[in-house]
């Protein structure tokens, strides 16, 4: 997924974003939603909108925060984490490809194309300037995603980038990360697979890859869910956010967004505490 969540900038690479609602059958309905203004959209880097992503409900459109753009509540239970109803082979084959109308602003070389394992796990670590925020990459939900993250953390693509939008509103409660430009635009110059199957669910604890609404349009950036999301399974999950993690982003989410910075028109925007990944450390 190109990735989730993001609103314009400099580059001319489309935004990526990631939105909450559920699917519009009633033209009625679908046009009060135009009015209310939506969650999440494509963007050109004029700042126009491009399309819309996802349309939320007003029930899941209103934001449940405070005015001064704090979650009201975060759940405090765990969610459980998806898993496949039957496994993949072992080994899968991957396959990156490069987008020459989205060079990536920094250096970076594609993962070798090939077979990759679906089994096992990987712990990763994000010292970010909020707190560290460990991470477990599991090969079964999704093999070719973890080797892409993993390339990109070992050739410190990740390092400097800052987690530029934070959603605190009911239906959306993410941080997303991984754009080396900061506005939700960039990516590392290559696309992946997304890494679907059925029963695909979100929750708190849940990391996942952001992508724009053309299937197959992942890259560099993912989200980390702390609360309450509802978004269709569009998104390829890939891991999990260890406890301590979990504590790191409840923290800045306390916070919220900062309101002296420009969001995407959904109640996100870049978090009041900056959030900015100084390193990315996997295991063996």
């Amino acid at each position: 997924m190109s990735e989730p969540p993001g609103r314009p900038g400099p580059s001319s690479t489309t935004a990526i974003v990631l939105v909450t609602g559920s699917v519009v059958v009633v033209v009625v309905m679908a046009l009060a939603f135009l009015a209310w203004g939506y969650p999440g959209f494509l963007r050109k880097p004029d700042g126009s909108a491009e399309g819309v992503l996802w349309a939320a409900t007003p029930s899941s459109a209103s934001p449940s925060t405070t005015v001064s753009g704090t979650p009201a509540a975060i759940p405090g239970g765990r969610a459980p984490m998806p898993k496949r109803a039957k496994p993949l082979a072992d080994p899968v084959t991957c396959a990156f490809v490069p987008d020459p109308a989205a060079p990536a602003p920094k250096k970076v070389e594609l993962p070798p194309d090939g077979p990759a394992p679906s089994k096992g796990t990987v712990d990763v670590r994000l010292a970010t300037t909020a707190g560290d925020i460990g991470l477990t990459l599991d090969r079964a939900l999704a093999p070719c995603t973890v080797v892409n993250f993993l390339s990109l953390a070992r050739q410190g693509f990740y390092d400097g980038t800052s987690c530029h939008r934070l959603s605190v509103t009911a239906g959306l409660q993410m941080l997303q990360c991984g754009d080396p430009v900061g506005d939700g635009t960039g990516g590392p110059g290559y696309t992946i697979r997304d890494e679907l199957f059925p029963g695909l669910t979100y929750g708190r604890g849940v990391l996942a890859m952001a992508k724009t609404q053309a299937p197959d349009s992942g890259g560099s950036q993912f989200f980390l869910v702390f609360g309450d999301i509802t978004i269709p399974p569009d998104y390829t999950v890939f891991g999990s956010i260890d406890d301590p993690g979990l504590e790191v982003l409840d923290r800045v989410a306390r916070r919220g967004t900062d309101p002296a910075k420009p969001g995407i028109g959904d109640g996100s925007g870049p978090p009041k505490t900056p959030v900015t990944l100084t390193h990315v450390t996997a295991s063996p």
